[in-house]
């Protein structure tokens, strides 16, 4: 369901789920446009080499898919700030999924906050955080 309007929110409700493109090919794409180098992003034996688990996810770009999930689900919101806590490495060709639920509506201000979280395959939170947006 998209959402346009403050009275379309449910508190509890759970935001649609996505798999955002964690392959390699895509991540070495998003360091190319932010003008990071570094084997770390674009190298799973380079990033070994460096004592990781293997090519990394850059946590703005985990932070990206969030923003997109939210504008997904309701595509004029205004977001405030996105609050994250990275916990863990999220890697490359490696599949997330990145889920959300409203936890506070304020009518009256037209007030969202949204509980976010990136989970990998074995359901490990990765990244987790805070949204707060407004409709």
């Amino acid at each position: 369901m998209t959402v346009r309007d403050i009275q379309d929110v449910e508190f509890g409700a759970e935001l649609p789920a996505f798999e955002p493109d964690t392959t390699l090919e895509n991540v070495k794409r998003f360091v190319t446009v932010v003008g990071w180098g570094g084997p770390r992003f674009t190298d799973h034996a380079a990033a070994r080499a460096e004592g990781l688990p293997g090519a990394l996810v850059p946590g703005i770009m985990s932070q990206g898919w969030l923003a997109a999930m939210i504008h997904r689900w309701a595509p004029d919101a205004h977001i405030d700030y996105i609050d994250t806590v990275f916990r863990a490495p999220v890697l490359a060709d490696a599949p997330h999924t990145i889920k959300g639920v409203v936890t506070d509506v304020d009518a009256d201000t037209g007030k969202v906050e949204i509980d976010l979280t990136v989970c990998n395959e074995a359901g490990e939170t990765r990244v987790f955080g805070t949204a707060t947006v407004h409709l």
